[in-house]
Order: structure tokens, then sequence, then C-alpha cells
């Protein structure tokens, strides 16, 4: 979205009492655009149960959206769905306009933010499977990706030039990923060998989620009220005031209809909430959908098979948020129980979320009484390395120690431990 003349035209549909639920959806779609670089221009929706199978809003409807861009010079329309190869060329041609659908829009903004070797990678591949199959031959040239692809060869047409070049990318961009992928594994592996706990941050887009990295870890990672401002994971270590080492690792953000392929690209680093020991769940309490907000974030997390984590809630921007919307607020951290309310811009209610984080780092560990002869010492220092020490005292039979420690641990200790 790069054209001096960044005004677009907004589309979608919805079925018979969904006007609102479309909406916010368009809504959400324009800020999409902005952070994209675009300026929405005007929104047009259109009651319809399903999406026409050419047109996708429908012949009239198309007529009145091509008069609209003719009138007012708008070269560039977004739909808030993902369409087929047909209907976007049929909306072409009908419009000479370039169409986006919300799933380019979401891949261009993350192609926008990518700094990391990986992270480029990762938006590469994706918007390579995306457009894969929206090859059609449509008269316009690939110029969305930028990429240069589709040099003539004696005896193949443009189309299947670019449907080899496309292949041959993917395949070379597949072997590139799985380099890197073994690589953060390995990086896994170590922190596992560590005994350090694991905490993910997730949530939606824009909830505040490296803001509140920041707070804690003094990150320094850029923190925007943009969407998708972040997009390559980082790890930090904190030290919490009972000497519990944790890794805090902050992830992309969420959205309703997120990209399949985008997911899939992303796998690897999405996979931190996987391999953590517990979520903390970033949701932005001042925004009137947080409720929808939380059940696109649970949706995500099924998918990518960590529904089952412990979770830490942690209700941000409390400083912005509606005196009307407290009680509704009460009573969903009601049922959600973790729950903590803060504001990460000024810190206001971090005392209570490090609270919250020691009794996650200790919440499947028990404090248990250890009695090591002095013939035993690197037993000792084992338990050191991998254990939360409260107290240790000598004393003549040996060292007592008071420590907090998991079920794997006490079995290995098992012996030593004392009344």
């Amino acid at each position: 979205m790069e054209n001096t003349d960044n005004r677009v035209i907004t589309v979608g549909i919805f079925a018979q009492g969904g006007e609102d639920e479309c909406m916010r959806s368009l809504d959400e779609l324009a800020r999409l655009v902005d952070t994209a670089g675009g300026v929405v221009f005007a929104a047009m929706s259109q009651l319809k149960n399903t999406p026409d199978a050419s047109t996708y809003i429908g012949s009239g409807k198309l007529e009145e959206l091509a008069d609209i861009c003719e009138k007012n010079g708008i070269k560039k329309i977004v739909f808030d769905d993902e369409l087929t190869p047909a209907q976007i060329k049929n909306i072409e041609n009908a419009t000479d306009a370039d169409v986006i659908d919300r799933s380019m829009l979401i891949l261009d903004i993350f192609a926008l933010h990518a700094s990391s070797a990986e992270g480029k990678i990762q938006v590469e591949l994706a918007q390579l499977k995306y457009t894969a199959p929206r090859l059609i031959g449509k008269g316009k040239d690939m110029s969305r990706l930028g990429g240069g692809i589709g040099t003539r060869g004696p005896g193949e047409s443009k189309l299947e030039i670019d449907r080899r070049r496309l292949s041959q990318r993917i395949s070379f961009l597949q072997k590139e990923l799985k380099e890197i992928e073994k690589n953060r594994l390995t990086t896994r592996s170590q922190r596992d060998r560590s005994g350090i706990r694991k905490a993910c941050i997730v949530g939606y887009t824009n909830a505040g989620k490296s803001t509140l990295l920041n707070l804690l870890t003094d990150a320094g990672i850029l923190a925007q009220d943009k969407l998708f401002a972040t997009l390559d994971p980082t790890t930090k270590k904190m030290i919490l005031p009972s000497g519990i080492s944790l890794l805090i690792t902050d992830t992309v953000g969420f959205i309703r209809k997120l990209p399949h392929h985008l997911i899939h690209a992303f796998r690897s680093t999405l996979d931190e909430a996987v391999y953590s020991d517990f979520l903390v769940i970033v949701v932005d309490a001042s925004d009137p959908e947080c409720a929808e907000q939380m059940a696109v974030t649970d949706s995500i997390l099924e998918s990518l098979g960590a529904s089952s984590k412990p979770r830490l809630y942690v209700f941000n921007k409390s400083d912005k948020c509606p005196c009307e919307r407290l009680y509704d607020l009460r009573l969903m951290k009601s049922s959600l129980g973790r729950v903590v309310t803060l504001c990460a811009t000024t810190g206001e209610g971090t005392d209570e979320l490090i609270g919250q984080l020691e009794a996650m780092c200790r919440s499947d560990k028990t404090l248990e009484k250890f009695l090591f002869p002095y013939d035993e010492q690197s037993a000792l220092n084992s338990l050191f390395k991998s254990s939360e020490i409260v107290s240790k005292t000598y004393t003549d039979d040996g060292v007592y120690v008071q420590a907090w420690v998991d079920k794997k641990t006490k079995g290995m200790y098992g012996k030593f431990i004392t009344e």
C-alpha cells in the first residue's frame, strides 16, 4: 500500500442480524489499513447471507462500488474476508482497482514489521503460499509482492513461469526455515535443561504485551499504539523477589480471521506458547470488545495445542477503562482464576502482578525439607541449581535445606527429605 494515493474503500457483508458484528470487523479493518499506511475513504457493507461466488457482493453492489471508485479516483479496495481468485479477477475487472482481502492486508503489515531474518522468511513464505493459488492470469502483474518473480522463457507463458518460480522460491524458503527451527529447538532444549521457569505473553494485538515485557524486564522493545507493532518474538530473563529466575517471551499478537498460512509459517515462533510452563494472557480492559478478543485468543491457543496451559490473565490499560464497564470486568475476572489489573504504562498494579508470577512459578511445586550429609555435597549443589532455596542451615549432621521443588526434583532427592 505504497501508492501516492493511499485512499481505500473497505467492503464487508453480513447475514441477517449480523450488522453490528460486521461494523466492528470493518472498524478493525480500518485500523489495519491505517497500520499499513492507508486511509479509509469509505466503508461499504451489504446484507448477504452468503458471499456471491463471482463477485462476493453481487453484481448490483459491484456496479455501485465501481461507480464510487471511478468518481473519486479510488484505486484500491480492501475486503473484510478472504476472496477466491475468481472473485479478485472479476472485481478488479469491474472496478479497475487493485483488490486486497483481509489476509493480504495482514500479510502486508507483517512484511512491513518483519526485522529478523526468521521473521522475513516466515512472512515471505506465507505471502507466496497465499499468492500461489491466486495466479490465474488476471492481467495484472505480481507487483504486490515486489519480488521480481516472472522472467520470461522460451516456450512458457508468463503464468507458467510465475508458478514455477513461486514453487522454487517456496521450496528454498522452507529449507531455510527448517535450519532456523533447528537452532530454535536447540535453544529450547538448553532452557529446559536449565530448569528455569518459562512464561509466554500472548493476547490480542495491541493489548500491551510488549509494554508489559518492557515493564518487567527493561527489554527496550518498540511498543506502539498500532496493530502488530511487534512481530519478532523476544525472550528476556527476570529475577523475582524470591530469587526465582523466569524467562518471559513476548509473541506476535492475535487477531480475528488470522490467515491460516501465517499461523503455519510462524508455527515455530508461536510454539513458544506450547513449550512454556504457563501463559500470561494480556487483555485490553479498555476495549469494549475485550470478551470477543479473549475468545479469539482462546481459539488460536487451542489450534496451537496450548489451551491446557496454566494461565494468568492481565487486564491491562485499566486507567482507560470506563467506570460503567468495571462491573462487567469484575464478573469476567471472577470466572477466570488468576487475574490482575494493570496499567503497564504507569506501572500501577505491578506488585500484584509480580506476586501472581511468583505463585505461578510455584503452582506445581511443594515446600520440602532436606538433610544433606557433608559427603553428599554434589547432590546439594545440584539441588541449588534446579530449585528455589528458602533456607540453609549447617549442623553436625549435615546441611538442612528448605526448598520449593517440583515433583521430578522431589523424586530425585527423595532420600534426603526429612520432617
